[in-house]
Formats: C-alpha cells, structure tokens, sequence
C-alpha cells in the first residue's frame, strides 16, 4: 500500500492521497495533511500526531486489501455502537419520501432509552420486545412497517458478521389493525367545508388542498412553491421503478386555493418558500374539530381523512386502484385495496334496492 505526497498550491501544506494507480479515481485523498515548514511547537506536534494517523490507516487499508477473498473482516470495520450501523444503513438506503427507515430509528432510540446499544445486546429476545413495543405504541399497518425495516438492517448487519445468527430471522412483522375505524368525508361534505368560515384560513386551505391531492399533513406542511410547475404538482414522492419523482395534475379547486393562498402570504406573512403556513399537526387538527362543527359534519375528522376520503371518491367514480395507488404515492395497490377504501356503504337503502322485488301478496 503506497502514500502519495503533493504539495498545495501556497507551497505550505503537504497533502497526503492512496496511491492506488494511475487511473482516474485511483489516487483518493486521505483527508490528511502536514505543514511543509512548522511554524512553532503547536504546528510541529500537529504534523506528529498527523503522521501516526495517516501510519493507521494506511495499516487498516493493507489489512482490509489481505482480506479480500477470506471469511476475515478487519476489527476496525466494526462499529461497537450499533446505533452509528443503523445511522449509516439509513444514509445508504434512505429514498426521498420515504420516512419509514428514519422513524424506525427514532422509535429504535425511544425504546432502548439511549444512544449507545452493543451489537452484543441485540438478541433474539431483545428484538421480540422491539416488536411488542412498536405495536403497543402504533396502530395499522406503521408496526409492520417500522419493524420490516428493522430486519432490512439487522440482516445487512448479519451479512457484515455483527451476528452469527440473525436475530430476527424468526420474528415477522406483524401490523397492530386499529380498533376503531377512521371517518371519512362524502362529496356533499366537501362543498360543504368549502362554503364554511374558519377561523385560520391556512388551516382551511391547506385541509382541503389534501382532499383534492390525497396528500398527507406532513407533505403539505413541507411544500414549496417551486414544486408547483404549470398546474402539476411534482412531489417528493420517487419512484422506485423509473427512479424520478411522482408527478400530480391539479384539480382546479387545488388551483384555486393555491392562488388564495399565494394573495394571503403575499399579503400577510410576506413572501415564503413554503406553499402553506400550518401549526403543528395537533394545533391542525384542533381547528378542525372546531371547523367541522358549523358545517354540521357530525364526525370525528383528522387531517388524515383528507387521504382516505380523496381515495373513497375516486373508487365511487370507479378509477381503478393502479390510478389511485400512483396518485397517493404507493407503488403497489396493496394499500388501496386494504386501507384506503370504503368500510361501510355510503346508502344502505340504495344498495339492497337492487335486490330483486315483486309484490309481496303475490307470494304470501
């Protein structure tokens, strides 16, 4: 393993880089440098202590070229802190729109009550807690999917010999279904809504904004005005198969309330990078319990029925559920058909009528 040396362009700096070949990308630097001509005791102590490192590495890196086609990985590869694995797992894989690896993480945090955990510590045992945790604490399918993101990186960290065995080799996800079913909004209900007063027009905006796009609180909260591109609305949603974002074609209510909101910021809040001006997600939702009331909707609404009422009306007007799927930003209809969908009829008396009938005395 050879060490390069190149003088900087002020002449007062030596740089150090691998000398891996001649070909581009063969000569990486090792971020490393000591002072050409040491000014002083402090810069003459920088340059030794700089020189042992750089020894180090360059030791590190032999070892890790002589394990190259053996089962050995070099002890410096690990990290002793399997929080620092998670978080740099999350770096690699982490997709734009796509949170379930981060949050995983920040319930990973809460359960074990620190920010050191040993490798040594993550059990088969431990891991069955980790899953009784996350359905304790989160309904629907958010179990499942926090902690099948959990097994993505215990079984890269297996492949990487932090376990012999995987941990959760035998423990599925599971998802925890909510006890009670979430309201949604019929058609008649939203013009309703439209023609209430409330008391923060932001609020208001920004709801029915997600009845007409299915977004969720969170994407509305974080959209920007250049993510409003001639009437299309281009996520941050990526897709997994062609790689570029979702895009969403505007229904000319989405229009309309965005050319209001655009008067109110211009004219209130002063010229933001940011479409909507919101509260935090329980502040949204007290105004909506308030709002709810005087349009005599006589039901428990959370910002969240914005995305299950914008993909009831679209199953009522029979768009398929590859269409509604793509619009939400699924890549599968998995969830249409188990989430987002209708739980009850919306007309009782309108659905059995289709039963055959006939004059009752005629048979009695």
């Amino acid at each position: 393993m050879n060490i390069g040396e190149k003088l900087n362009k002020k002449g007062d700096k030596i740089h150090f880089f691998y000398d891996l070949g001649r070909r581009p990308g063969q000569r990486p630097s090792t971020g490393i440098f000591i002072y050409a001509r040491p000014n002083g005791q402090e810069q003459k102590n920088f340059n030794k202590e700089a020189l042992k490192i750089l020894e180090t590495k360059k030791s590190q890196l032999t070892i890790e070229q002589q394990a190259i086609g053996t089962s050995i990985i070099p002890t410096h590869k690990f990290k002793a802190n399997f929080i620092e694995y998670f978080e740099e797992y999350i770096k690699l894989n982490k997709r734009e729109g796509n949170r379930h690896l981060t949050c995983c993480l920040t319930k990973f945090k809460e359960f074990i009550k620190s920010d050191f955990i040993s490798p040594v510590d993550i059990t088969e045992n431990f891991c069955k807690r980790f899953r009784r945790y996350l359905l304790d604490k989160l309904t629907g399918e958010t179990p499942a999917n926090y902690y099948a993101r959990f097994k993505w990186v215990i079984k890269a960290a297996s492949r990487d010999s932090y376990f012999r065995i995987n941990p959760t080799e035998d423990i599925p996800a599971v998802s925890n279904p909510s006890v009670s079913l979430k309201e949604h909004l019929e058609a008649e209900e939203y013009i309703a809504l439209l023609n209430t007063p409330c008391f923060n027009q932001q609020v208001k905006l920004a709801f029915l904004f997600s009845c007409y796009t299915g977004l969720r609180w969170v994407d509305v909260k974080k959209m920007e005005w250049k993510d409003i591109q001639g009437g299309v609305l281009i996520t941050r949603i990526i897709q997994k198969k062609t790689g570029k974002p979702v895009t969403l074609t505007l229904h000319p209510i989405a229009l309309a309330i965005l050319e209001e909101i655009k008067r109110l910021s211009l004219g209130k809040f002063g010229a933001s990078s940011k479409a909507f001006n919101l509260p935090t997600a329980n502040g949204c939702n007290k105004v909506l319990n308030e709002w709810v009331k005087p349009a005599k909707i006589c039901k428990h609404i959370t910002w969240s029925c914005a995305r299950l009422s914008f993909s009831i009306l679209l199953k009522d007007q029979n768009v398929d559920d590859v269409t509604i799927a793509y619009l939400m930003g699924h890549t599968t209809t998995r969830q249409v058909q188990q989430t987002y969908k209708r739980h009850k009829p919306k007309d009782q008396s309108a659905a059995i009528s289709h039963l055959p009938y006939s004059d009752i005395t005629s048979f009695v």
